[in-house]
């Protein structure tokens, strides 16, 4: 008995020796810059900041804000059904999705990079998620858009990419419950061509796959099958969708198509784990990459995007695989650390930031570039501290995981009110934000029929009626400098991918944690 006791006493010194050796290393780590932890303490631990501001993020699709069709749990007074008619013409039903800002257009192409970007954050930051209670807000809107692009997508070589006229519904300013305009319907064939929507479609469909691989079996299955067939049709049937409809270009115009199509075969590669779609970007399609040049993730551009998702297969190789020998596989991580080069401030190849320190790339919707980037850096901070691959080299300078982090969060921390104009850009976050924002049923009292011609709402000088809880706005100008005005559509509408991309960020700066070694 004596002998078992002290046995025990030992055991109980050894496991308190190993966690002051633990604890002395992380302090260390800290103190020379190395930790990637939000704040010091244990690794997964929330930060309440960032929790709260993905809980308003997320409200932005909780709440039903954007969504169409037969509202579901509807908890926001000033909302109501609307579009219920979407796509009877065709005989099916698109009465689902999202309009993809202020106006009532259902925009295929950034509403799939929407649904992309949903589920790419909840794969890698799921745990965070659900550890601040979101997850399961976050699904759920994916689930919308989902049910929305499956219908959309009828027959192997049918894809409804649009429904409205957006000149039409741009001429109107009306809650969309109330609007009674025609709503034609847009598709791609293979004599009308759209490779960059269908593969951005199949993207999603992808990447959701694996978000309802564990939660729904079967539809997990259904939407790889439509990924798999879109994917087909993009490549084989190639074309902008802009350039077969060219009055579209004004709204989201599409420069290539080539980037969709790798972005897509990279999602279906870790959906599938065919090799196949591996060697679609490696091999002969490698040229679309332009590798070596590093780019801004947009929802137009999705190189950065690609090189930072197959940048993962290497993180993660097991060494001396074939994957880990992959020269071109390697050059897509070489491009995607450039990225990482041009995002850092002290990088001797860093980009134009604006005094307030916000990464500055373009007027128009200013914090899309910066928050996507943010949110490219997160991850990758991620995937070099849960590979142990944790030195990141830009001309010659050695870079951490904790230097990305730190980008990643003062880009956040900027959008939340560390700014000069001292303003949240999350709508409902922190004590000012925004108050008209551009935003149809934001702006009209819910007990108001206004017809088509409800101007004077989007033209007073009042504050919005309603609240576009969770709305991320276009953002400051290169000064820093914002103005709250409801015509101001350049730096105050509100759009369904700005809300996906803040939601990610946020979601990666939650807590800390390893991330799984794959997605599926």
């Amino acid at each position: 008995m004596a002998n078992c006791v002290r046995c025990c006493c030992w055991l109980l010194v050894l496991m308190l020796m190993a966690l002051a050796i633990t604890a002395a290393v992380v302090f260390v780590r800290y103190k020379n810059g190395e930790g990637v932890f939000p704040f010091p303490g244990v690794p997964g631990a929330v930060d309440h900041k960032y929790a709260d501001a993905l809980a308003v993020a997320l409200q932005f699709f909780q709440f039903l804000i954007d969504e169409a069709g037969k509202l579901v749990n509807n908890t926001i007074h000033w909302r109501g059904d609307s579009a219920l008619d979407d796509g009877k013409e065709a005989g099916i039903d698109l009465s689902k999705g999202m309009y993809d800002a202020g106006d009532h257009m259902k925009f295929g192409f950034p509403m799939a990079f929407t649904a992309t970007m949903l589920s790419w954050s909840v794969l890698e930051y799921g745990d965070a998620m659900r550890a601040a209670d979101q997850r399961d807000s976050a699904i759920d809107a994916l689930n919308w858009i989902m049910d929305y692009l499956v219908n959309a997508h009828p027959s192997d070589n049918v894809l409804y990419i649009q429904v409205g006229d957006p000149k039409a519904d741009h001429k109107c300013w009306e809650r969309p419950e109330k609007m009674k305009e025609k709503r034609p319907l847009t598709k791609i064939t293979p004599k009308s061509p759209g490779s960059d929507v269908a593969a951005e479609t199949a993207a999603a469909m992808a990447a959701a796959s694996l978000v309802y691989k564990t939660i729904n079996k079967t539809y997990s299955s259904s939407l790889l099958d439509h990924g798999e067939r879109l994917f087909a049709f993009a490549d084989k049937h190639r074309g902008s969708y802009t350039r077969t409809f060219p009055e579209l270009s004004a709204f989201y115009n599409s420069t290539t198509y080539q980037d969709e199509l790798l972005w897509a075969a990279s999602w279906l590669y870790h959906a599938t784990g065919n090799h196949s779609y591996l060697a679609y970007a490696t091999g002969k399609n490698k040229d679309f990459a332009d590798l070596g040049n590093p780019r801004y993730f947009s929802w137009d551009d999705k190189r950065a995007g690609t090189e930072v998702l197959l940048s993962r297969v290497s993180f993660f190789a097991s060494q001396g695989s074939d994957v880990a020998q992959d020269d071109v596989l390697g050059m897509y991580k070489q491009t995607a650390d450039a990225v990482m080069c041009i995002l850092l401030p002290d990088s001797e190849t860093a980009a134009f930031r604006t005094e307030g320190g916000l990464l500055y790339v373009a007027e128009w919707n200013s914090l899309q570039h910066p928050v996507a980037s943010a949110f490219l850096a997160a991850v990758y901070s991620d995937y070099m501290q849960s590979s142990g691959k944790t030195e990141l080299s830009c001309s010659g300078q050695g870079f951490s995981p904790a230097d990305l982090r730190k980008f990643a969060k003062s880009q956040a921390d900027y959008l939340l009110g560390s700014n000069p104009m001292k303003i949240s850009y999350l709508v409902g976050y922190g004590d000012r934000y925004p108050e008209k924002v551009h935003h149809r049923g934001a702006s009209i009292p819910e007990d108001v029929d206004t017809g088509c011609d409800g101007h004077k709402w989007l033209e007073t000088s009042k504050p919005n009626p309603n609240v576009a809880t969770g709305a991320l706005v276009g953002g400051p100008y290169k000064n820093d400098s914002f103005v709250d005005e409801r015509d101001n559509v350049m730096q105050n509408e509100a759009t369904t991918y700005n809300s996906a991309l803040v939601a990610g960020l946020l979601s990666a700066l939650v807590s800390t944690s390893s991330l799984a070694r794959s997605l599926s």
